[in-house]
């Protein structure tokens, strides 16, 4: 289990996360909702280490993870692996290569330099990427697929780590309704036929409701509503989005999940 306690983090006078505590329960799908600049990113790096708490910590699985340093916070940032609003792929290195990066917390430092990836790696990136039928375009740069294909590879990326969480933030942001619902509902059968948890930043309130099963509404970097999707109240959903309210509450209804699981990969697929 993941429990946050009283964390804050604060830049100069300004807290953008300001004593939020909460605990999460492994294989939910959460969501993480407010308008922007509510804290939603900063927390979600608090929780991978690469924003430091100003106070507060984080624990996972009795292990203080505000404490960890050197190898064991590298091994942290591979159990609760980040998602991207830009992807952070390498554009000149081609897809596999990208890929294969998630894989670099198991391997000695001179293995990675020389690329020198073991075949297991190798087999485990490739059915990643057939995982979101990305596997045709292993061999082409990064920068030359479109801002859905990006984002697919991050996922695949991601699950590679064989994470224990997936951080994503805003991983749709930059993209269109159809890529939209290719991403969402990538990272709903990663949650649900591999029980890996997911904390998710969304703007968008229909997408929310649609795909998690939990919701954590932030607003000036503090927790206000914490619950389940249906106790969402249009009038907390106000409160919640202030002026933005009727951008993320007037939309199309969101698109509905996929239905069919993905095949095994990861843990399963090695066992």
């Amino acid at each position: 289990m993941l429990v946050v306690e009283g964390l804050t983090c604060c830049f100069g006078s300004k807290a953008a996360v300001d004593d939020a505590s909460f605990a999460v329960k492994p294989g939910s799908f959460v969501g993480v909702i407010g308008r922007s600049g509510a804290g939603k990113s900063t927390l979600l790096r608090m929780i991978n280490r690469l924003a430091e708490p100003t106070a507060g910590r984080i624990m996972f699985e009795g292990q203080d993870v505000t404490a960890l340093r050197g190898r064991e916070l590298r091994q942290w940032r591979a159990r609760s692996a980040m998602i991207f609003q830009q992807f952070n792929l390498v554009g000149r290195l081609d897809v596999l290569t990208n890929v294969l990066m998630g894989r670099l917390a198991e391997m000695p430092p001179w293995r990675s330099l020389v690329q020198a990836w073991p075949e297991r790696d190798r087999a485990l990136a490739m059915s990643a990427l057939e995982q979101f039928d990305m596997g045709g375009v292993a061999a082409q740069r990064a920068d030359s697929l479109s801002g859905g294909q990006q984002q697919r590879v991050a996922i695949a990326r991601a699950l590679v780590q064989e994470p224990d969480i997936i951080l994503a933030d805003e991983p749709i942001a930059s993209l269109d309704p159809r890529n939209t619902r290719i991403v969402m509902d990538a990272l709903l059968r990663i949650n649900k036929h591999f029980g890996i948890t997911v904390l998710c930043n969304l703007h968008s309130l229909d997408l929310a409701r649609s795909y998690c099963d939990r919701l954590i509404g932030m607003s000036n970097g503090r927790i206000v509503f914490d619950g389940a999707p249906a106790a969402l109240t249009e009038s907390i959903a106000r409160e919640l989005y202030d002026l933005e309210a009727n951008e993320v509450m007037g939309a199309a209804s969101a698109p509905q999940p996929a239905g069919p699981m993905l095949p095994a990969l990861g843990r399963a697929a090695a066992a």
